[in-house]
């Protein structure tokens, strides 16, 4: 009768199921970290707004004849003060004194298990927001994402959820700030599949549309159903003219690898100027300044210079000079430190290219063309599409960005032909080429960015057999003929490793002769084994395998002045190894 009484519900076991079912739980979560970020995208674009304000005096994205009416030094000056202020900011508030972006959510995705810092990302928002409300040629679209990313992080580490689901709810915050700020829930969810995860695992592909859509619906409440640019429909001029199409297109990819090689340079370049980090930003500030008074359309994210070049405002000659001069205007920007994204000033550049380059094909075959206006579109999709490396998201986002769907073979034909240059160029997107400069190559195969994510204190199991440095011959050799894989460790009295002895240091003529009490095990020790440290992962464990050519490595603590700490062996390594990718083959069958 009391085990009848002590039995749960039916009700309660109901809850419990419901509790314990992992994907209904991430699809809730996924819908309230949607709403949240897609909140916080549009009070982001709430608060650039506020600081332009601030800065130069205006608010909204239509600058340029506003920026023609202020005197030259002020035109100057502002976007040295903003970047000041940015460099300040970085410098006192920031780890590394460096902006952030969606090259640190990959990272944290594929090696950083998913963890992230609230406080970088807070600093974060703040340096993109002066940036960009300052003038420099930065995009607000990269800031979201890592503030979607950001927020994601900090929640599932609050709920303290696995590794796996932490990735998946980063994507849903990337989805979700791409989603608001574009208005293209469609996009938003391919590109944190395409970009920031890497795959379209159905586990996550759920929570991420949901979120997607989540934060859609919230920016939908508070700004409508609007569309970055109002364009009117183009027509295809004819098949004929898909040989142009892929010219664009390649062309576009090769400036492309111009733009992201020219930004990576110039960071490297800023970075030898000596002194402290935190005024270089003035000084492209101060650059990008005296551009401006020339073409103010260079300052902000640029999507007043798009639509003109989308509905055909411009003549050849000042697109290709705004081409020029944002093209390098964005270079000094983030070159020398300035914080935001790259897809805004990829949209201008590729708006600005593919304009010329129609204006161009259409004064050859002009009963051809569609004309200067729909190449522009070709362009700015093309030229992103490179630069991101995506080129599926990226084409969904020009189509929702501009709402027109009428040159969709076109714009794929541009997006897939600049993005194949890439990969035959041997490139990668901007943020891959990121953290390749940082020393994080996600060009590996899976096998390799599995053992980058395995810390070789993960799979420590085995303490080894050890033994003081001055223990007798004899109880060395018991200890060898019980050893597993033959070899024993020395301890110093401080507990720093103090070598190695195998069979191979043991020689016939000692066991022939009694010598027990005169040799101890300091005597017989290899004083440089091969040795890993508690910070090392896999793939550095692999590597001394294959160079050393034994089956167990003595691991110490680098912190501790290198106390041995266990041993591990090649088995371990390759059983991990298999278990890590069996997870991840189960995680993209959804199971």
């Amino acid at each position: 009768m009391a085990q009848g009484r002590n039995r749960p519900s039916p009700y309660m076991m109901f809850m419990r199921k419901l509790v314990d079912n992992d994907q209904l739980v991430m699809t809730l979560l996924a819908v309230v970290i949607g709403a949240c970020v897609g909140t916080l995208a549009i009070l982001f674009v709430e608060k650039i707004d506020f600081f332009q304000s601030l800065f130069l005096g205006i608010s909204g994205e239509r600058i340029a004849d506003y920026i023609r009416s202020l005197p030259p030094w002020k035109v100057v000056l502002i976007p040295t003060i903003g970047g000041l202020s940015v460099g300040l900011l970085l410098h006192y508030f920031m780890g590394d004194g460096k902006p952030k972006g969606p090259a640190d959510v990959i990272a944290a995705c594929e090696v950083g298990g998913g963890q992230m810092s609230l406080k970088d990302g807070i600093v974060a928002l703040f340096a993109s927001s002066f940036s960009i409300a300052s003038g420099a040629s930065v995009g607000r679209e990269g800031p979201a994402v890592h503030m979607g990313a950001t927020f994601a992080a900090w929640a599932s580490d609050k709920l303290q959820m696995s590794r796996s689901n932490t990735r998946v709810l980063l994507g849903c915050g990337v989805a979700a700030a791409v989603s608001a700020s574009f208005n293209a829930p469609i996009a938003g969810a391919l590109f944190a599949q395409e970009v920031i995860l890497s795959h379209y695992a159905l586990k996550a592909f759920a929570p991420v549309v949901i979120a997607s859509v989540s934060g859609t619906v919230v920016a939908h409440q508070v700004v409508g159903n609007v569309t970055a640019f109002e364009l009117k429909a183009y027509e295809l001029g004819s098949y004929l003219e898909f040989p142009a199409f892929v010219g664009l297109g390649v062309l576009s990819g090769l400036v492309g690898l111009a733009f992201v090689s020219s930004i990576l340079q110039t960071q490297k370049q800023v970075e030898k100027i000596p002194g402290p980090t935190w005024y270089k930003p003035a000084i492209g500030g101060f650059l990008v300044g005296g551009i401006a008074l020339w073409f103010p359309e260079v300052l902000g994210i640029g999507y007043e210079a798009t639509d003109n070049a989308l509905k055909g405002h411009y003549a050849l000659n000042i697109l290709f000079a705004l081409f020029v001069f944002k093209f390098l205007a964005t270079v000094l920007s983030l070159g020398f430190g300035f914080g935001g994204g790259v897809f805004s000033p990829a949209l201008v550049i590729g708006a600005m290219l593919g304009g010329s380059f129609g204006m161009v094909v259409t004064g050859i075959f002009p009963e051809l063309s569609s004309g200067a206006s729909a190449y522009s579109l070709i362009g700015m999709a093309a030229m992103a599409a490179a630069v991101l490396g995506a080129p599926i998201s990226t084409t969904l986002i020009v189509f929702e960005l501009t709402g027109d769907y009428s040159m969709t073979i076109a714009v794929m034909c541009g997006c897939v032909m600049a993005t194949l240059v890439n990969d035959q160029m041997g490139k990668q997107s901007f943020f891959l080429e990121q953290l390749k400069g940082r020393g994080i190559d996600l060009a590996d195969s899976l096998s390799s960015l599995i053992l980058q994510q395995i810390k070789v204190t993960d799979i420590l199991k085995q303490q080894g057999i050890y033994v003081s440095a001055d223990t007798p011959l004899s109880h060395v050799i018991q200890k060898l003929q019980r050893a597993p894989g033959s070899v024993i460790y020395v301890i110093a009295h401080d507990r720093r490793l103090y070598g190695t002895i195998s069979w191979d240091q043991v020689p016939d003529e000692i066991l022939d002769k009694d010598l027990n009490t005169l040799i101890i095990a300091a005597d017989l020790a290899d004083r440089r084994p091969p040795v890993l440290q508690t910070r090392d992962t896999l793939d550095v464990a692999k590597a001394v395998f294959e160079e050393v050519a034994v089956s167990q490595i003595a691991v110490v603590d680098p912190q501790e002045n290198r106390a041995f700490v266990g041993c591990i062996d090649e088995r371990e390594v390759m059983a991990a190894y298999n278990e890590e990718l069996l997870k991840k083959r189960k995680q993209e069958h959804g199971e």
